[in-house]
């Protein structure tokens, strides 16, 4: 175990645990999108986990950084809440927010992000991307709605951790990339029938597993994302 301060808290941490991690374990809310603690290596790709750490002259992202003795991790400066209000707008751009018709129960994790930051949940003053996908994809066991998606690769990496293979994957470059199955298989075969751990630990209700599956997937909570503590 460690000291460090965050925000002039100190706490006791896990020497070389990502910042990230120590923080949401310990009640303080770093905006996020794309971790997950059984992810060896970090996914990084929705940049709005930026801190400041003493030390370093850059804000860095929190879960590529690790606990050392005598860390100072500032989550809250002007400049690291710039860069998260920056990534935030950038995924609203190509994002299809809708409120009153999202699937989540209590809202998705993009509302409770946006609450956190003060900011919209529109794009402005970015332009909206246009992007050439389908509204909704009918995939077997679920229905994939591509711009409620947010290509944080949670769904991908728990189905790979959970059935040992690749079913699902990125398809497509650009602002044409998606979720797809693999080689175009088939989730209605097992293990898919019994999992539903994909839809689970989307934080944006882009895949929405139907009937039954879905309700049995609704309740493995120890999958989904982090929830922003009250003030």
């Amino acid at each position: 175990m460690v000291t460090i301060v965050v925000d002039t808290k100190e706490i006791q941490a896990d020497d070389g645990k990502s910042v990230l991690q120590t923080c949401l374990e310990h009640g303080i809310f770093i905006p996020n999108l794309c971790f997950m603690k059984s992810r060896e290596h970090p996914h990084a790709s929705c940049r709005l986990c930026f801190v400041e750490i003493y030390g370093i002259d850059q804000p860095v992202t929190s879960c590529t950084e690790r606990v050392r003795e005598g860390l100072v991790v500032l989550t809250a400066t002007a400049r690291a809440r710039r860069l998260q209000q920056a990534a935030f707008k950038l995924l609203m751009s190509a994002h299809h927010c809708r409120p009153k018709a999202c699937p989540v129960r209590g809202g998705c994790q993009l509302i409770r992000i946006a609450r956190h930051l003060k900011v919209g949940l529109n794009s402005q003053p970015l332009e909206r991307l246009e992007r050439a996908i389908d509204e909704e994809v009918d995939l077997g066991l679920f229905t994939y709605y591509p711009f409620r998606c947010v290509l944080c690769g949670r769904c991908v990496h728990v189905c790979r951790q959970r059935t040992g293979h690749n079913l699902l994957t990125f398809a497509g470059r650009g602002l044409k990339t998606v979720v797809a199955l693999f080689g175009g298989g088939d989730l209605a075969a097992a293990p898919c029938r019994h999992c539903g751990a994909c839809a689970t630990v989307c934080p944006t209700g882009a895949l929405v597993l139907k009937g039954e599956q879905g309700r049995a997937a609704s309740a493995d909570s120890s999958l989904r994302a982090p929830q922003i503590p009250p003030r």
